[in-house]
């Protein structure tokens, strides 16, 4: 059996088609300081693997998987954000503490429709872009004309 370095290297020879290729790999070569074979042998290897190795110092990938994780924590606690208000809504409306008159269905039917319309114009206020209670930049027209009334 012949040793390694006593066996003939295997040879390839490639034609571009198409001119960018050979620009990149021109490029690649060039930036890594090796010759145009070596950076071709590279780029073979680096296609024929099934997972390439991620860049451990990939900032972007990192970026991506912190960015994921926040992303599914912000969901999860939008959604129990979400599920308090409506049952604090729910308490709120039927004024607590409870009375007998509380049990009663037509009360139960209105707290029900006043949660809908408070999700409602939660929602439309909330596609619309209009900008929040805490967020405006001037007070609302009833604001200030209710300040110039008191003047």
């Amino acid at each position: 059996m012949a040793r390694a370095d006593e066996r003939p290297t295997p040879r390839v020879q490639v034609y571009f088609e198409n001119p960018k290729t050979e620009v990149a790999l021109r490029r690649e070569a060039r930036a890594n300081r090796m010759t145009l074979s070596r950076a071709a042998e590279s780029a073979i290897a680096r296609g024929l693997q099934r997972r390439p190795a991620a860049d451990p110092d990939d900032r972007l990938l990192s970026l991506e998987r912190g960015l994921r994780d926040h992303m599914r924590s912000t969901a999860r606690d939008m959604t129990i954000i979400q599920e308090l208000l409506v049952e604090f809504a729910r308490a709120f409306f039927t004024r607590l503490p409870d009375n007998a008159a509380d049990q009663d269905p037509l009360v139960r039917a209105a707290v029900e429709a006043r949660i809908e319309k408070l999700l409602d114009a939660a929602a439309a206020r909330m596609i619309a872009g209009r900008p929040f209670v805490g967020d405006e930049a001037q007070p609302a027209a009833e604001t200030r004309s209710f300040v110039a009334a008191a003047e």
